[in-house]
């Protein structure tokens, strides 16, 4: 009866071992936690270069360092020359924050007078108007602060990011040996992770940027004020699900109209609530589900979470570390309660394992 309630000793050996593991990757991260948004940003780019490096690698026949190279400098052009030039313009217009300041307290005031004129309406009391303008205060500051830190996050990711693509199939065949579950499993967390980073490294941009575009036309035709600006801040809103970029055109056609520029104002709020709109819902029901269909509650906590840990590039790497979570939960109730696996989704221990493909 005492042998029967008596800890094995091998469970003794793998809680010992498991706990040692845990100290030691806890002491690993707290020590490089400078590195890992440059770990996950080289991670994020391997995988949408990854086809394309083993096509010139293996059929090809290039060079790893040359193939390396090559997709590291069409990366950096396609994919962060684009969000940096966002971040950069927000960051030299928030940066002169004297000047800044002053023109966006006129802005608010301007159209809180407005409204307060027209419907009577406090939408905004004093003690918020406050608020608001020191939140504002507080976020040019922590951009200009923030720089630095992600020019050296970009480099550290691109030294990282040349050793994954200079020899894949070692890298991969380390991640799959090193992770202690079923092949189904990997095989599962490869495929939803490929669909994950896509989305967000590449569908969320992309539909930022094409809003963007389309609202800085609208923003030079009807006379919008610091149009440049405007573009780069509707972008960086698109990214919020259900509000997004209204957050910026609606009260820039407000101050237009309170200006006197009545024709112009109403023209730029049909203008984006048109067209900036029918955008948005073009790309996200055709682009974005076609790569992962992502909760919009994903979305936004990943953007709060993301923005808090990694600053701008938080707004890619928030979302998936949410998603990611979600997904090892899911990995976790397959791996230990193997009666609730639906069987189209994982096949019968049986079948053979080598048929399963082994990560992204």
């Amino acid at each position: 009866m005492n042998k029967e309630k008596q800890i094995s000793g091998v469970a003794i050996k793998q809680v010992a071992l498991l706990a040692i593991i845990l100290v030691l990757t806890g002491l690993i991260c707290f020590n490089l936690a400078l590195f890992i948004p440059s770990v996950l940003g080289a991670i994020t780019i391997y995988v949408v270069c990854r086809k394309y490096n083993f096509y010139l690698q293996e059929e090809k026949k290039w060079k790893p360092w040359l193939s390396s190279l090559v997709l590291m400098l069409a990366s950096l052009i396609i994919l962060i020359l684009p969000i940096y030039f966002i971040a950069d313009l927000l960051i030299e217009k928030l940066g002169n924050a004297q000047v800044y300041m002053a023109k966006f307290n006129v802005f608010l005031d301007k159209i809180h007078s407005y409204v307060y004129e027209q419907v009577h309406f406090d939408i905004l009391s004093k003690e918020n108007m406050d608020k608001l303008k020191s939140s504002a205060g507080k976020v040019s500051t922590s951009a200009v602060s923030g720089t630095f830190n992600t020019l050296t996050v970009v480099m550290s990711m691109y030294f990282i990011l040349y050793f994954m693509l200079d020899q894949p199939r070692r890298f991969e065949r380390i991640l799959t040996s090193s992770a202690p579950l079923k092949r189904s499993n990997i095989s599962l967390i490869g495929d939803k992770m490929r669909k994950l980073i896509m989305a967000n490294a590449i569908g969320i941009p992309v539909v930022a940027l094409g809003q963007g575009l389309v609202a800085l036309i609208g923003y030079f035709i009807f006379g919008a004020p610091s149009p440049v600006l405007l573009f780069a801040l509707t972008a960086a809103a698109s990214m919020v699900p259900v509000v997004g970029a209204a957050i910026v055109y609606i009260p820039v056609c407000i101050f237009m109209i309170a200006e006197g520029n009545t024709g112009p104002g109403l023209g730029l709020a049909a203008y984006c609530l048109i067209v900036v709109g029918l955008t948005d819902n073009l790309l996200r029901f055709t682009l974005l589900k076609k790569l992962e269909d992502i909760h919009p509650l994903n979305t936004v906590f990943g953007i709060i979470m993301g923005m808090n840990l990694f600053g701008f590039m938080g707004l890619i790497f928030g979302p998936i570390l949410i998603s990611l979570t979600l997904l090892l939960i899911q990995v976790y109730r397959n791996e230990f309660s193997e009666n609730d696996i639906p069987e189209l989704e994982f096949p019968d221990k049986n079948n053979d394992d080598n048929k399963i493909d082994l990560i992204v």
